[in-house]
């Protein structure tokens, strides 16, 4: 009697299957339409190919459009891979490396044989073509187990270099696979891929740009080009990503900041910000807001240094962990002399701070602490500075330079669940106010941390467990647990912030440490007399004041707020017998405490209404010979059709209520 395979399915029921069955056959077995519709597998938790027998007895799920984290991460990994046999189809020749799915898309890096130059933007409709007549000709994605020396043997004879030297760094007992797309063409690669070519869609993807690598990222190595791709499930897919991408384009906080004359980065402070007139008016704005908040909520606001003993950060864990991102300084009066070294090799090293907590541990260490004096919540706009590669750095979203509104609380264990609770309500109004809908994660232990596993049982518990108590621990916030994701030395909640164009950006965060304490020995003297460590709580919402800044500006595509606007309204005349009027219409809205400009010059109204469209100021109060006769203002409002007259003083009222912070209204 032939043995059967008993295949646990999703709903509780048993498919009885010969030895040798595949996922397919499976779905098959269900019905024509559902083997159409899979596109892989999921087998006791592994994600595999349809067509991979099973082992033995198995539970499966089958991975169809519907699951579209998973048919994403498939089709992306198969465009990666049909792209590199598109290239090596249109040009003999050119080596591979590697091609990963990426968020939103597929990358591969290629060297172009010796008999061309790198590959190009110019490249990219050739490429694509091909990659279109790859996917309808429906070549079977076949999987094949390798030795390693079958592999080094093979990508020699190609002629494939890179490919030969990392096939020889693979383990000996390893299995090793390989997939052959038809019979002609075949890459190494752990998989899982689709059936054939065919299951992708050919008109969803597109070629996006080429850009500069190096072999295994060193730039001592050979340089590649990558050549990167957007990849989805259908056409509409792909149709909505790149109008999302015209959205962001246009909503560019760099090209923005310039043109609303905000701040501006240049070469001779890689990564820090030069902050213009206006652009400091918002940071102010925010600082403002943002430290009424903190006042209101029991914070106590401190400053600390910017350089610390490296002595300090190897105590913390930072030297260890983190100083390749530390800007490290030598603690010597440098050499004056035109000969010899800079500095000798005997200083001791201090480092600009990458993040603010050990200074707050020092602060909390001064004096004893009685349990009576918890929690005691520590603010800081401290600014830091990490040392970020220079092709990282990315306008205000990734900067070397940089402000965090910076907290820690500390507290007793009892205390832990309430203050966390009291964070997320505190950030949920703060959010509220900019008008960001956000969801809440819990990042949960990662494989290499500090402190142990009770420890960190317990922390996670105790953040998931403030979350149910503030309300949010449901599908209105978007509550997720991330595996892998925390800190090295604490689990922590994340606040992923949704822009009005829809992407996500993560925010806030606060965190639950054991570590730092015990590591930097703090501590307080308990309700038993006897000596305790506190619970240390990280937090920030905005993050940084520079992302924050550059989110913003992108969410609002420049028309920020009446109340962060830098310049809130303009008065502008039509004619210069209104010049008189119109100066008395500056100065009370100045006196009303609205951040006013006057434009009296002698250009059409037209052409002043552009440029301060540009300039994105919410409001300008058109004034001609009427006006100046009925004491009204003609407003034009940014983003409106029609302006509208109304008095001066209803004018005035009117701003003063959008100029107004919305924790003070």
């Amino acid at each position: 009697m032939t043995e059967l395979l008993k295949i646990d399915l999703p709903d509780g029921s048993v498919k009885e299957m010969p030895a040798g069955s595949t996922p397919y056959d499976v779905a098959a077995a269900i019905g024509p339409g559902l083997a159409k519709a899979a596109l892989a597998a999921r087998v006791d938790g592994e994600v595999r190919d349809l067509n991979r027998p099973f082992d033995g007895d198995a539970s499966l799920a089958l991975i169809t459009a519907r699951d579209e984290a998973d048919a994403l991460e498939l089709v992306r990994h198969d465009y990666a891979h049909v792209l590199a046999e598109a290239v090596q189809s249109l040009w003999p020749g050119t080596q591979i490396t590697f091609g990963p799915a990426t968020d939103d898309g597929f990358y591969y890096d290629v060297k172009a044989p010796d008999s061309r130059e790198p590959f190009s933007l110019d490249d990219l409709p050739a490429i694509e073509e091909e990659m279109r007549r790859i996917i309808r000709a429906d070549k079977p994605l076949r999987r094949e187990v390798w030795s390693r020396q079958q592999l080094i043997d093979k990508w020699q004879s190609d002629g494939e270099s890179f490919k030969a030297e990392w096939a020889q760094e693979l383990p000996e007992g390893e299995e090793l696979t390989v997939y052959w797309s038809g019979d002609d063409w075949l890459d190494m690669c752990r998989g899982p891929h689709l059936a054939s070519t065919g299951k992708l869609d050919p008109a969803a993807f597109k070629l996006m740009r080429v850009a500069g690598a190096y072999w295994r990222g060193d730039q001592n190595n050979a340089q590649l080009t990558r050549i990167y791709g957007t990849g989805w499930l259908n056409k509409k897919q792909l149709d909505a990503h790149l109008h999302r991408l015209e959205e962001a384009a246009k909503r560019d906080h760099r090209k923005l900041g310039r043109e609303m004359d905000l701040f501006h980065l240049q070469e001779e402070a890689h990564g820090s910000v030069f902050w213009h007139p206006k652009g400091y008016l918002i940071w102010r704005e925010l600082e403002a807001y943002m430290r009424r908040k903190i006042d209101g909520a029991g914070y106590k606001e401190v400053k600390t240094p910017q350089v610390m003993d490296a002595r300090q950060w190897e105590q913390s864990g930072h030297w260890g962990k983190y100083r390749e991102n530390m800007f490290v300084i030598p603690d010597e009066v440098p050499n004056t002399e035109d000969e010899g070294p800079l500095v000798s090799d005997e200083a001791d090293w201090m480092a600009l701070k990458p993040m603010n907590c050990p200074a707050h541990v020092l602060i909390f260490r001064q004096g004893i602490k009685s349990y009576r004096d918890l929690p005691l919540r520590i603010y800081e706009n401290g600014c830091c500075h990490r040392n970020e590669p220079h092709g990282a750095l990315h306008g205000l979203m990734r900067v070397r330079q940089f402000t965090q509104d910076d907290a820690h609380i500390f507290c007793r264990e009892d205390q832990i669940v309430e203050e966390a609770r009291k964070f997320c309500e505190l950030a949920d109004g703060i959010y509220r106010d900019f008008g960001f809908a956000y969801s809440v994660k819990l990042a949960l232990r990662p494989d290499q941390r500090y402190g142990s596993d009770a420890d960190w049982d317990k922390a996670e518990a105790e953040l998931r467990q403030a979350v149910v108590d503030a309300g949010m621990a449901n599908e209105e916030y978007g509550w997720e647990e991330l595996p892998g994701e925390g800190a090295f030395y604490a689990p922590k909640l994340e606040w992923h912030l949704t822009d009005a164009i829809g992407r996500t950006w993560q925010v806030g965060t606060i965190q639950s440490d054991r570590v730092l304490p015990e590591r930097l020995d703090a501590s307080y003297v308990g309700e038993d007399g006897e000596k305790h460590r506190p619970v240390m709580l990280h937090r920030a919402i905005f993050g940084s004041y520079e992302r924050f800044i550059g989110i913003l500006i992108e969410h609002n595509a420049g028309r920020l707020p009446v109340w962060l606007a830098p310049t809130q309204a303009v008065v502008a005349t039509i004619v210069s017998d209104a010049d008189d009027y119109a100066g008395d219409v500056l100065a009370q809205l100045k006196a009303a405490g609205i951040r006013t400009e006057g434009d009296l010059r002698n250009e059409k109204i037209n052409y002043k209404v552009r440029e301060h469209s540009l300039a994105k100021v919410p409001h300008l109060l058109v004034v001609g010979k009427r006006e100046a006769e009925e004491g009204t203002v003609a407003v034009r409002t940014l983003g409106e059709q029609h302006q509208k007259v109304m008095p001066l003083a209803e004018a005035i009222a009117m701003l003063q209520a959008e100029a107004t912070p919305p924790d003070l209204r």
